[in-house]
């Protein structure tokens, strides 16, 4: 879900792992030279899903790393295929409220740029739990925990030694 820590945490297990890094937003941003809100306003949702679903794909091909998708990813059946498939996909759980409170003051976020923000990442969270879920080969609960226990239990569940 969007605020849940994707980007942050996904750069520090790369660094504590030795890979690299990439954040599909990122990635789609520098290909296209605008940012994520200007294609979704340009182009609209789906022309933006069908850009991430092609970096996805590219950046599982070109081998092992650490990538935070954009939350929306696992909007697409072939997106959550490919993540349960051919990663070690980790759901960064948290609750809406929870979400909220990290969000409430970002402008950058498409999706949020509604009337109620807060009633909308409630909408997206009961769309999309389940298809984390379906994806994810770990999940990991980030509500209310230190930074350092979520990088050292995802760094231990990818290194093969679960810490549970």
């Amino acid at each position: 879900m969007p605020g849940s820590g994707k980007s942050t945490i996904g750069k520090e297990v790369a660094a504590r792992l030795g890979a690299r890094f990439e954040d599909s937003d990122k990635v789609i941003e520098e290909r296209q030279g605008r940012s994520v809100a200007a294609i979704f306003a340009a182009e609209g949702e789906q022309a933006f899903r069908d850009l991430e679903s092609e970096v996805l794909l590219g950046l599982i091909d070109a081998g092992a790393c650490v990538i935070a998708t954009g939350g929306g990813a696992v909007l697409r059946q072939t997106n959550r295929d490919l993540l349960r498939q051919r990663t070690r996909c980790v759901y960064l759980r948290a609750s809406p409220r929870f979400l909220w409170r990290r969000l409430r003051r970002d402008r950058r976020r498409p999706l949020l740029q509604v009337a109620d923000p807060e009633a909308r990442l409630r909408e997206m969270s009961a769309e999309r739990d389940p298809l984390y879920q379906e994806s994810a080969t770990h999940i990991v609960d980030v509500e209310n925990r230190p930074f350092e226990h979520i990088v050292q239990d995802i760094v231990q569940v990818l290194a093969g030694h679960p810490s549970r």
